[in-house]
């Protein structure tokens, strides 16, 4: 069975306008809380940044989203998250699925030690196999996606380590939208950059949400104001809130948010 609802005689009702739910999440390493009693949603393509000091459990909830959690020794989760309607944590849900569905971007740019072509298609080919035309539209579409196209359409076969840090970035981003994602998951994907190769990762996100929900973990609190429409607090593994990057930055409701935008820790 797949992570995917099968369709009903009279079509697939319009979807939920918060694609995924959290309720009442909470994630133990051992005997350490990481997360604690997190509900919140995640609105359909729109960009939401997490942001909080180092250690408030930021990325911990991204990768329960796709469940990169579970394989960490030790792992224990308690409440719910929905993705479209269907607990991702429930008996039949295939983490392949999962993972196709809810793809994931790292810190650091991590392509794999192949020629820039094999990079993009092989989540294609790992997920079925689809014939030489069809990988090439794949290719095509994903690289010209990230802007990457016309840069590299005469050197396929050569190494993707070849290419600049922010080309790997923008590479590693080409190779999870040719498995057709609907949520980008993206941990500190700029830390890495410098400020220009920043600012067009930037750029690319805010050409990505026409398509994808795109949530993303961030120390840069300027990238945050820039590129979100949404942000959530994060202090000690709890939600402190979340609103409106306008808002949270110019008018937060609690105190320790404000003290940490407004520089007093973190």
């Amino acid at each position: 069975m797949t992570i995917f609802p099968a369709a009903s005689d009279k079509g697939p009702p319009a979807p939920a306008p918060d694609i995924i739910v959290l309720r009442r999440l909470n994630l133990f390493y051992g005997t350490f809380q990481a997360l604690q009693d997190i509900d919140v949603t995640f609105p359909r393509q729109a960009i939401t940044a997490l942001i909080g000091p180092s250690g408030c459990g930021k990325s911990t909830l991204l990768r329960t989203l796709n469940r990169m959690n579970d394989l960490i020794e030790g792992v224990r989760i308690e409440g719910e998250v929905l993705i479209d309607g269907q607990d991702i944590f429930g008996p039949d849900v295939v983490l392949t699925d999962l993972r196709k569905k809810v793809g994931m971007v790292f810190q650091r740019p991590n392509p794999f030690p192949l020629s820039i072509y094999d990079n993009v298609v092989y989540g294609p080919r790992l997920h079925g196999q689809p014939g030489k035309a069809e990988l090439q539209e794949i290719l095509e579409r994903s690289l010209t996606a990230v802007e990457m196209w016309g840069e590299v359409k005469d050197r396929l076969k050569t190494s993707a380590l070849s290419l600049t840090e922010e080309q790997q970035q923008r590479l590693c981003i080409a190779r999870v939208l040719a498995v057709e994602p609907e949520i980008l998951l993206m941990d500190e994907p700029c830390s890495a950059l410098d400020p220009l190769a920043t600012l067009r990762i930037e750029e690319l996100m805010q050409e990505l949400k026409r398509n994808y929900t795109i949530i993303i973990v961030t120390h840069n609190m300027q990238q945050a104001a820039r590129a979100s429409d949404l942000s959530g607090f994060m202090y000690l593994g709890e939600l402190i809130e979340i609103g409106s990057t306008g808002d949270i930055f110019t008018r937060p409701k609690d105190s320790r948010t404000e003290d940490y935008i407004t520089g007093k820790y973190g």
